[in-house]
C-alpha cells in the first residue's frame, strides 16, 4: 500500500469521527489492473470532505499546488522545444500537428483492413492527474479570486498543449465478428467482452434540439432499448444528454436549472473515458439519493436502498445516435482488452458541490479502435463507461474520442448527434 492511500484512509477515519456524511466509495480496481495515476492513492476527494464541500476545496488547493510545481509546463516546453517533425516518445512517434501525422501514415504505408481507416488520434503525454474547473464553478465569478482563476484558466488551455497525435488504425465496428469470431456487435456479449456494441433504434423524437421533447420521448425509448438489449436488466435510467452540432445557428446556451444542456460546437479531442472506479459509484449514488443533475425520472432512494441496489451489478452506458448520416468528426471507440492492463490517468472535474472523475490514457500502438463509417441515424453506438464487476470476467469500460476523417472532403458536414448517459441495473 502506498503512502498516498494510507493518508486517504486516515482522512476517511477522521471524517467518520467528526461526523462527516460524505459518501466515500471504496477504490474497486479490476483484478490485474495497475494502480491508477491519481491523487490520494486513487481514493475519491469525498474522503477530504469539509463541512459538506465534497472535497472541492481540497481538490482546488491541490490543483493550484500542482500548477506551481511546474511539471505541466515542463512537458509543454519539451514539446515546444523538440525539433520540427515527429517527436520520439516512450509510447511511439507522436506529432504536434494532425497533418504531420497524416503525412507519416501515408509515407509509411500504414494500412487498415477493409472498412477501416488509419488516422491520427490525440493522446495525452502528461502522466500526472489533471484538474478541470467546470464553467459553473463560482470561482469564475468571484472578483476576490480573479488571480487564482486566471492561473486555472491558463492551465486548462495548456492541457491541450500536452497532447500529441499518434497514428492508429480504425476497424469497422459492424465487422467485429471478423476480428472476434462468433461475436456479434449487436449483442450484450460484445459489450461484456469489448465494452463496445451497436443497437438499432427508430426514434419518434422529431426535434433533438428541444430538450423537453428529448426527455419526454427519447429518454424512455433509450431506457426500453437498454432493457431489451441486456438480459437480466431490471431497471435503466437515462439521466442526461448532450447535443453536438458544430454548424448549429440557434441558441446554444446551457441552462442546467431547466435541464437544457444547450448545443455543443466542439467535439471531444482527446482519448478519454467519462467515469472511473470512483466516479462510476459516486455518480450512481448521487443520482439515486439526491437526483443531482438528473434530467431523467426522479429517483427517491434512501441511502440504504441505494446501497442495496448498488450491491448488485450495475453499469454506466453512453449511447450516441446521429441525427443524419455522419460524414466528418466520427465518434470512435476503443475495446477493453487492448488496454485492460494499462493504468488510467485521473482527471478531476471540480464543481462547487462535487469532484467528478474522468480518465485519460497514453498511447499504445496495439489499442483496438473501432468506428462506424457513415453511421446512419438508426445506428446507435454504445460504449461502457463503468461496470461494477471487478473480477476481470467482463470489460470495465471503453475509452473514446472524436476524430477527423481525412478521406472525406474538407467541407463535408460535421457530425450532428445526441449522446445520452445512462445506468443499467441488474
Amino acid at each position: 500500500m502506498d503512502d498516498g492511500l494510507k493518508v486517504s484512509e486516515n482522512q476517511v477515519a477522521a471524517d467518520t469521527e467528526t461526523g462527516s456524511s460524505a459518501y466515500v466509495p471504496s477504490l474497486q480496481l479490476t483484478e490485474g489492473q495497475p494502480t491508477p495515476i491519481a491523487a490520494n492513492g486513487g481514493l475519491s476527494y469525498m474522503s477530504f470532505d469539509r463541512d459538506g464541500d465534497a472535497g472541492t476545496v481540497a481538490a482546488m488547493e491541490t490543483a493550484l499546488a500542482q500548477i506551481a510545481e511546474g511539471e505541466g509546463q515542463r512537458v509543454i516546453d519539451m514539446i515546444d522545444n523538440a525539433p520540427p517533425g515527429p517527436i520520439e516518445t516512450k509510447w511511439g512517434v507522436g506529432f504536434r500537428k494532425y497533418a504531420e501525422c497524416v503525412d507519416y501514415i501515408r509515407e509509411n504505408n500504414i494500412e487498415a483492413p477493409e472498412g477501416g481507416l488509419a488516422l491520427p488520434l490525440p493522446y495525452t503525454v502528461y502522466e500526472q492527474p489533471t484538474y478541470s474547473i467546470v464553467s459553473s464553478n463560482e470561482i469564475w465569478g468571484d472578483p476576490a479570486r480573479a488571480a487564482e482563476a486566471e492561473i486555472l484558466r491558463k492551465n486548462e488551455e495548456d492541457n491541450k498543449r500536452r497532447n500529441l497525435f499518434f497514428p492508429q488504425v480504425m476497424r469497422d465496428a459492424r465487422r467485429i465478428g471478423e476480428y472476434h469470431p462468433g461475436l456479434s456487435p449487436n449483442s450484450p456479449e460484445s459489450m461484456d467482452k469489448l465494452g463496445v456494441s451497436l443497437a438499432h433504434l427508430e426514434s419518434q423524437c422529431e426535434n433533438f434540439y428541444d430538450s423537453a421533447e428529448v426527455e419526454r420521448v427519447f429518454y424512455p425509448e433509450i431506457e426500453k432499448l437498454l432493457l431489451d438489449f441486456f438480459p437480466g436488466a431490471t431497471d435503466a435510467l437515462v439521466y442526461n444528454h448532450d447535443v453536438f452540432d458544430k454548424d448549429y445557428e440557434g441558441d446554444r446556451t446551457e441552462d442546467q436549472d431547466n435541464k437544457n444542456p444547450g448545443v455543443n460546437a466542439n467535439y471531444a479531442n482527446l482519448v478519454h473515458n467519462d467515469l472511473n472506479d470512483n466516479s462510476g459509484r459516486v455518480r450512481c449514488r448521487e443520482l439515486l439519493t439526491k437526483n443531482l443533475r438528473n434530467f431523467g425520472r426522479e429517483q427517491h432512494y434512501t441511502e440504504a436502498e441505494a446501497d442495496a441496489k448498488m450491491s448488485r451489478r450495475f453499469m454506466s452506458i453512453n449511447l450516441a445516435k446521429p441525427m443524419e448520416t455522419v460524414q466528418q468528426y466520427p465518434f470512435v471507440l476503443c475495446a477493453w482488452p487492448s488496454f485492460a492492463d494499462q493504468p488510467y490517468i485521473t482527471n478531476y472535474r471540480i464543481y462547487d458541490d462535487r469532484v467528478g472523475e474522468t480518465t485519460r490514457f497514453t498511447h499504445r500502438p496495439e489499442h483496438e479502435w473501432y468506428w462506424i463509417p457513415q453511421q446512419k441515424p438508426t445506428e446507435v453506438s454504445m460504449l461502457k463507461c463503468y461496470d461494477s464487476i471487478t473480477d476481470g470476467s467482463v470489460s470495465r469500460w471503453s475509452f473514446h474520442t472524436a476524430c477527423m476523417d481525412p478521406t472525406v472532403p474538407e467541407d463535408a458536414p460535421c457530425r450532428k448527434n445526441i449522446v445520452v448517459r445512462s445506468y443499467v441495473f441488474f
